[in-house]
């Protein structure tokens, strides 16, 4: 009996055995631990050996201070554990900014840091580095985790890759004593530098002189040169390379490299003579079932620079090697946002304009048929045919777009003001034209928002798409009444020259016929354009009358209306003319002098209105995640809308309060 329960004993143990095999083997497949900031010094009759020894794993290990030997030149000496945490210690972020990354990638850099700096200890200084066209610190290193998130918020991915530079960067700025660490975040290979080896191998020398230790997150790529160039930079001082496709997998990535700086441990070995000179130690240990073993050289006498790790050698089955997860990928670069659908949405636009126009000629209307059918039967085939020759000679794609540009806004009701407007401004379009520009400027807008929106695409879209669908009118507008105007201001002016020219013998045609030619432009233009309407027989009266609508002028048309009196009823129109230019003139200095006591109004409603405009896309462009809750959320679209309202609102109030009429 007793047999029977050795053996069923024996076998269980056997069992429990085998069980636990495959889970310390995953577990060891899981953990790396690295050495860094080893410091040899030499004083009077003793010398010390410090390192510091970092720890990554996805489950809660620490090292274990009673395994930790360390031997100089096959000697064991005693040493001492601490916790690393008195150190000065510093890391930063180093983020690819390139335009392969895409607003997914950028989303993921995000959320990933958010999760770095919530994990990294208390103690540790972050900063952050950028990589793209060119390269640069972004943030100092510093305690201050909100500072590091807004400023990675604002991050935005564009250009080519420059990592060898910003790898530079990063480790000029970290220079100094104490533990030094990179986090790397790269989805490619440097595309900028000219002379690609030389700078790496510039940028792993830095690396390596500062004692930094990268932790490399391979973003979606497995691009040779990228992968070799990343594994230099985790080899340097004993970092990790950790493959990663998602934003589940950098973010792990990221939260086991800050974890990693809470199990860090500081060693201390008192060697109680003098070293000097070049000298072998060994340090050996255990995490959790893990061992360690680093075997290399150091020099004693002055403080040493972290040597590069010449390997780990196993300690037994489980050895401490960095885990190189394999990531899967088709292709290098993310087409994540949708910038692609919008272009391929405005190439089929402008494919379906470009051949409806090429259709144009073959599409006649009622109209066009029947005065065809007069061509053939009144001036003859011949005629008919030269005709319609001449007109497939000019019947060019831009012929035929300002052609359909004309028949759309033929049938318009707002094409008559629109046109009046082209007439004041003295533009030399003609409605087709106007339609076409303004078709242009909505296109042109729309991109140009696309462009400037960052991660807003859609927003910047619909916004680039309103501003140039507003600012042909508005600029359409502002010419006009600029014009407008300025033939008000001429105004007295002008009728001073024709009541001089009436006292001087001259008849009224005469008089305007001086004007025309003498007067600068905007009036100049206008009544030689009435001279012109007289000469095929409109009344003079009627052809300044039309002046006064064309310009809209209200002084124009007191004008006309006094020498329609005076040729009614008799009297001088010499001196009615100079009394209706003192009275305008008057009424022009009145004018001046109320723009003047209202120009503070005025620049004060001008900086209100622009205000939230410009400062809603300045925090598009600094701060995405915060202003995206205005249209992501209910009570945000409710406070866009009402916001919108409310400055509606406030330009129409604004503007009559400003808005004087004398």
């Amino acid at each position: 009996m007793s047999v029977t329960r050795r053996l069923a004993t024996g076998l269980a143990a056997s069992l429990v055995s085998l069980a636990l095999v495959p889970v310390n083997a995953a577990l060891a497949a899981d953990v790396s631990v690295g050495l860094s900031n080893v410091r040899a010094t030499s004083a009077g009759s003793t010398s010390t050996l410090t390192g510091v020894i970092t720890l990554r794993s996805k489950v809660d290990l620490q090292v274990d201070p009673a395994s930790l030997k360390v031997k100089i030149d096959d000697e064991d000496f005693s040493t001492t554990v601490k916790q690393a945490a008195k150190l000065d210690r510093r890391a930063m972020l180093v983020i690819d900014t390139s335009g392969s990354m895409g607003a997914q990638g950028m989303a993921t850099v995000r959320k990933a840091s958010s999760t770095y700096l919530k994990t990294v200890p208390a103690d540790v200084k972050v900063g952050v580095a950028s990589f793209a066209n060119t390269a640069g610190v972004d943030l100092a290193p510093t305690l201050d985790r909100a500072a590091a998130q807004r400023v990675i918020n604002g991050l935005d991915s564009r250009g080519d890759t420059s990592l060898y530079a910003g790898m530079q960067s990063a480790a000029a700025v970290l220079a100094g004593t104490g533990d030094r660490s990179i986090v790397l975040l790269s989805d490619g290979a440097d595309t900028m530098a000219t002379d690609k080896a030389k700078a790496l191998r510039d940028a792993v020398t830095k690396i390596k002189a500062g004692g930094i230790r990268v932790d490399v997150v391979r973003f979606k790529t497995n691009d040779p040169d990228a992968t070799g160039a990343l594994r230099s930079f985790a080899e340097a001082n004993g970092g990790t390379v950790v493959s990663a496709d998602n934003t589940a997998g950098v973010s792990a990535a990221f939260k086991a490299s800050a974890q990693a700086l809470n199990r860090q441990v500081q060693f201390s070995t008192a060697i109680p003579k003098t070293l000097s000179g070049a000298h072998s130690y060994t340090v050996t240990g255990m995490a959790g079932t893990t061992g360690f073993q680093f075997s290399r050289q150091v020099t004693f006498g002055a403080q040493a620079t972290a040597p590069a790790p010449t390997g780990s050698a196993p300690a037994g089955p489980a050895t401490a090697a960095p885990p190189q997860v394999a990531g899967v990928r088709l292709g290098t670069l993310a087409v994540t946002d949708r910038t692609p659908y919008i272009a391929a949405g405005l190439l089929a636009l402008a494919l379906f304009v470009v051949l409806s126009t090429s259709l144009m000629p073959t599409l006649q209307t009622k109209r066009e048929r029947r005065m065809a059918s007069i061509d053939n039967y009144v001036v003859g085939d011949s005629v008919a045919m030269s005709r319609q020759e001449m007109k497939a000679a000019q019947s060019t794609i831009m012929a035929q777009l300002l052609d359909m540009g004309d028949r759309v806004m033929k049938d318009r009701k707002s094409t008559s003001k629109t046109m009046a407007l082209i007439e004041r401004a003295d533009l030399p379009f003609r409605a087709g034209e106007w339609l076409v520009l303004r078709v242009v400027a909505v296109i042109v807008g729309a991109a140009v928002g696309l462009v400037l929106a960052g991660q807003a695409k859609f927003v910047g879209l619909i916004v680039g798409a309103v501003f140039g669908l507003v600012l042909m009118p508005a600029g359409l507008r502002f010419a006009a009444s600029r014009r407008a105007s300025k033939f008000e201001a001429q105004l007295p002016q002008i009728l001073l020259l024709v009541s001089t020219s009436l006292r001087s013998g001259f008849g009224l045609p005469q008089a305007l016929e001086a004007v025309a030619r003498d007067a600068a432009e905007p009036a100049g233009k206008e009544f030689s354009r009435a001279l012109a309407e007289t000469r095929i027989g409109t009344d003079i009266s009627d052809a300044l009358e039309r002046v006064g609508h064309r310009m809209e002028s209200t002084s124009m048309h007191w004008t006309v209306m006094a020498i329609r009196i005076q040729r009614e009823v008799g009297g001088n129109l010499a001196e009615t003319l100079r009394t209706t230019a003192g009275t305008l003139r008057e009424r022009e200095a009145l004018h001046r002098q109320v723009k003047t006591l209202s120009a503070e109004g005025r620049l004060s409603a001008y900086i209100l209105i622009a205000l939230p405009i410009f400062l809603f896309f300045y925090m598009l462009r600094v701060n995405y995640e915060y202003v995206a809750l205005l249209w992501t959320t209910t009570p945000g679209l409710f406070m866009s809308i009402s916001g919108l309202v409310a400055l509606g609102i406030g330009i129409v109030w604004m503007r009559q309060v400003v808005n004087i009429e004398v």
